[in-house]
């Protein structure tokens, strides 16, 4: 993927309905590799690969709609839901810079994506793709990895909603993103307290209650800009390993 270092204009903005015409993007490198792939390799993917940007809030693809693209995040940050059917929704998971979603999906999105920031995206056209990866069996078996990354993520959540408690739920969760910003970096949370407690299958006050918690025990350190600092990653490990 080739990076340009100015970018004279300004992205156009897909409009409000993600089922408006999509416009072309400036092609921007992505701020970490994407999935499956290291710093310094070719993406053979960018060729293929639509830029869209979204605005915060605005909706990505729906659920139920016909799965005839792969998403990759560039920058920003992405939920992704499911409404269940007594109208509570259920955060699947947020996506981050070189994550995709939807290659695991068959006819149908099986949930939804909208995104929390201002979020830039790589729209992958499913019938491209295909030919891309028969022609391509190394990349295949890349994004066969990716594939199976999103399997065990579901498992972990799976665990993660059934076996912990609350705040065993909550040290798991910054744990989680720790990992992926990177040793001595303070974590940003752009998502709200309702995002999480739907995420961890609590509710709003007990997640409120669970970073007090944290921030009294020492453990972490709210910053501003809704950014979060882990001071005690080992005693969060632990706590987060009691189930």
């Amino acid at each position: 993927m080739h990076a340009h270092t100015a970018i004279a204009a300004q992205p156009t903005r897909v409009p409000h309905g993600h089922q408006a015409a999509m416009m072309a993007m400036p092609r921007v490198a992505p701020s970490r590799p994407a999935a499956g792939f290291a710093a310094n390799d070719i993406d053979p993917l960018a060729a293929i690969a639509q830029f869209r940007v979204f605005d915060r809030e605005q909706s990505i693809f729906a659920e139920g709609e016909a799965a005839d693209a792969v998403f990759r995040v560039v920058d920003g940050m992405i939920r992704l839901y499911k409404l269940l059917p007594d109208g509570r929704r259920q955060i699947i998971g947020f996506l981050q810079a070189g994550d995709m979603v939807g290659l695991a999906f068959a006819d149908r999105y099986l949930y939804s994506a909208e995104a929390i920031t201002a979020s830039t995206v790589q729209r992958i056209p499913r019938c491209q793709l295909d030919a891309l990866l028969d022609s391509q069996p190394a990349l295949a078996r890349r994004l066969l990895s990716v594939t199976t990354s999103e399997l065990v993520a579901a498992q972990d959540q799976m665990l993660l909603l059934g076996r912990k408690s609350a705040l065993e739920k909550l040290a798991s969760f910054l744990l989680a993103l720790s990992r992926r910003a990177g040793a001595g970096r303070a974590i940003a949370l752009p998502m709200s307290r309702c995002d999480i407690a739907d995420h961890l299958g609590l509710t709003t006050e007990t997640v409120s209650r669970g970073f007090t918690k944290l921030k009294t025990s020492r453990l972490i350190r709210i910053l501003d800009g809704g950014r979060v600092e882990l001071l005690d990653a080992e005693a969060l490990a632990e706590l987060a390993e009691c189930a």
